[in-house]
C-alpha cells in the first residue's frame, strides 16, 4: 500500500531494548525534544515476561525474533538457537535477569580502542546512576537509579551447596559486581518484589507519560533514509503500510548486535561489494558492519538429583506463593550462582565463568521437560578468540539475517582448550563434599556415570553447548578508520546517525551484556545531548 504523509520529530530511536529504552528516556527528559521510538515487537504484555523463572517459555514465541545460527563446524555442524527479544524492553524482557557488570579491565579495553571516556573510571558513575539496589547500604556503589537490582528472594539450597563446593575447591565466595571479581557469587537480578524489572519498566514506561515521547509498536524499521550521506529519517512498516518518519536532528539505532547491522546494510551502509550483490546502493562503504561478532558460549553438564530443584515451580503451591507473596520458585532467575576462573595459570584475568542452575535447563528449556529433578552447571567462554559475522540473507527486510558466530574457530584452538578446562573445573566442583553426595548420574548427556570422563566432556561441548545470548561487536566503536562507529557512536561515512547498543562494544565483557548495554544507552544519550 502507498506511504502515508511523513511525520517529523527531533530524534527517531529504533528499538526499545537495554540501551534503546534508556536513550528514549534521556532524550525526552528535555521537553524541547520531540522523540519517536519504533519497536518491531508488541507491548510487553505476555505474562511469562514478568514471571522470572518462566523466561524460556518466551523462546520461539511472538516476543522472540527466533533466530538460529548457520551450521557451526566446530559443534558438529549444528545450528544453534539464537533468541532475541522482540517486545518492549528487547532482550531485557526475556533474559535471565543476571546483573553482572564485568571487570573494570573490560571497560579499560574499550578505552584502549575508543578513548579514555570509555574507561571504567569514566563509566562507573553511570552504574551508580543506573542501579537501585534493594537493601543497599550507604557504602554500596549504586542505590538510587531507575533500574531495580535485587538479591534473590528464594534461592534454592542447592545453590548454596554449589557456592560451598566452590569454596572447598579453593575459590573465594564474595559479593557480586566487584571491580575485579576473584571468585564466586550468588547472582544479583534485575527484579522488583520478585518480578522481572526490564529496561522498559525502568526507563520507557515512566518516560511515556511525557507528551514529547511517542511509541509505535509492531513497527519494523526497513531502511534509514538519507539525503546524500545525511540520515534524515526512517522507513518502517506498520499495519500493512510502509510509512516514514523524518528526524530533524538524529536517528539512533538501538536494535542490538543482530538487527542494527542488518538495518545498516539494508540502508546502504556496509561493504559495498556485499551490498551490490543484493542490489543495494551504497551510501557509505563501511566494511566493518556485521563483522567482529563476539558471543559467550556455554557448555552445560546436567546431573540428576533427588530434590531441591525448580522442577515443581508450576505446582499449585508455588503458583500461590508467587501470586500472593511474590516468593518461591517462580522468582528464580534459574542461573542462581556463578564464578570466574582462569583456564591457564599464565592468564592475568579469568577467561571463563562457571554458572549454576538448580534446574534441568537442558536444550535451553525447549522440547520435553526432563522427567527428574536435576541441576545444570558448566563453563562460559567469556573471552573468546573466535569472531563471527552477521550478514544479509537478502534485501528483504523481513528475511532473517545470516548469523555465523564461528564458535571455537580460532586457528590455535585456544577457545576449545579453555572450554575443556572449564568443564574439568565444573566436575571438580561437582565432586567437592558439599555437592558430591547430592548429585546422581550425569543426565546431560544421558549416561550411567556420576563422574563424567573426557569423552563425555567432549560430547557436552560438541553436542550440548549453546549461546548464553550475549552477541556484541558487530558495529564496533574505535578511533581507527576501520571501526564502524566513532567514540561518540556516530556511524562513519555518514552524518545524523548513531548506534547505541551492544553492537558497539569493541570487545566482549567478562560478565553479562545487559549491564554494559544500559551503560551504553546512558552514555549515548549524554553524547547526543552534548552535541546539540
Amino acid at each position: 500500500m502507498p506511504s502515508t504523509a511523513p511525520r517529523t520529530v527531533d530524534y527517531v530511536v529504533v528499538g526499545t531494548g537495554s540501551a534503546g529504552a534508556v536513550v528514549a528516556n534521556r532524550l525526552s527528559a528535555d521537553s524541547h525534544n520531540e522523540v519517536l521510538v519504533l519497536e518491531a515487537g508488541t507491548k510487553d504484555s505476555d505474562k511469562f515476561i514478568h514471571i522470572p523463572a518462566a523466561f524460556s517459555k518466551l523462546f520461539g514465541s511472538a516476543s522472540d525474533w527466533d533466530y538460529s545460527t548457520e551450521p557451526q563446524q566446530a559443534l558438529g555442524d549444528r545450528r544453534v538457537f539464537y533468541p532475541r527479544g522482540k517486545t518492549l524492553g528487547g532482550s531485557s524482557s526475556m533474559n535471565a535477569m543476571m546483573w553482572v557488570r564485568g571487570f573494570a579491565a573490560d571497560y579499560d579495553d574499550w578505552a584502549e580502542r575508543a578513548g579514555d571516556d570509555w574507561s571504567f573510571d569514566r563509566l562507573v558513575d553511570y552504574f551508580r546512576r543506573i542501579e537501585n539496589v534493594a537493601g543497599a547500604t550507604e557504602s554500596d556503589e549504586g542505590t538510587t537509579g531507575p533500574l531495580r537490582v535485587s538479591h534473590q528472594r528464594s534461592p534454592r539450597s542447592l545453590t548454596r551447596a554449589f557456592l560451598d563446593a566452590a569454596a572447598e575447591c579453593g575459590y573465594p565466595v564474595e559479593r557480586a559486581n566487584l571491580p575485579e571479581p576473584k571468585g564466586f557469587s550468588q547472582t544479583m537480578v534485575t527484579q522488583h518484589k520478585g518480578a522481572r524489572f526490564s529496561s522498559a519498566d525502568a526507563y520507557l514506561r515512566p518516560a511515556l507519560k511525557r507528551k514529547n515521547l511517542s511509541l509505535i509498536t509492531e513497527a519494523l524499521a526497513t531502511k534509514v533514509l538519507f539525503e546524500g550521506t545525511r540520515a534524515v529519517g526512517v522507513e518502517y512498516t506498520h499495519g500493512g503500510r510502509t510509512q516514514t518518519v523524518h528526524a530533524r536532528r538524529e536517528v539512533v539505532l538501538c536494535g542490538g548486535a543482530i538487527n542494527t547491522p542488518q538495518l545498516l546494510m539494508l540502508s546502504g551502509v556496509g561493504d559495498s561489494g556485499e551490498l551490490a550483490g543484493h542490489g543495494i546502493r551504497t551510501v557509505a562503504d563501511n566494511r566493518g558492519v556485521g563483522h567482529n561478532l563476539l558471543d559467550h558460549l556455554l557448555a552445560p553438564i546436567g546431573w540428576d538429583v533427588d530434590a531441591g530443584t525448580l522442577r515443581d515451580a508450576e505446582s499449585p503451591r508455588q503458583l500461590a506463593d508467587y501470586l500472593l507473596r511474590r516468593r518461591g520458585m517462580l522468582t528464580s532467575n534459574v542461573g542462581e550462582a556463578y564464578g570466574f576462573i582462569r583456564s591457564r595459570d599464565d592468564l592475568r584475568l579469568p577467561d571463563l565463568e562457571l554458572i549454576f542452575a538448580p534446574a534441568a535447563f537442558y536444550n535451553e528449556g525447549l522440547g520435553e521437560a526432563h522427567p527428574h529433578h536435576a541441576v545444570a552447571m558448566g563453563p562460559i567462554l567469556v573471552q573468546p578468540e573466535s569472531t563471527g559475522t552477521v550478514s544479509l540473507r537478502s534485501a528483504d527486510p523481513g528475511a532473517k539475517p545470516l548469523i555465523d558466530p564461528q564458535y571455537l574457530s580460532d586457528p590455535n584452538g585456544v577457545d576449545r582448550a579453555a572450554m575443556m578446562q572449564g568443564l574439568r573445573a565444573t566436575v571438580e566442583i561437582a565432586q567437592a563434599p558439599s555437592l558430591r553426595g547430592r548429585l546422581g548420574v550425569v543426565s546431560q548427556p544421558r549416561t550411567d556415570s556420576r563422574v563424567p570422563d573426557e569423552e563425555i566432556l567432549t560430547e557436552v561441548l560438541n553436542r550440548h553447548s549453546h549461546t548464553l545470548y550475549h552477541p556484541v561487536g558487530t558495529c564496533r566503536m574505535g578511533t581507527d578508520a576501520d571501526s564502524v562507529v566513532t567514540p561518540t557512536l556516530a556511524v562513519r561515512g555518514v552524518s545524523g546517525l548513531r548506534v547505541a547498543d551492544a553492537s558497539v562494544m569493541p570487545t566482549i565483557v567478562r560478565g553479562h551484556t545487559h549491564a554494559p548495554s544500559v551503560v551504553i544507552g546512558e552514555k549515548a544519550a549524554d553524547l547526543i545531548l552534548a552535541s546539540r
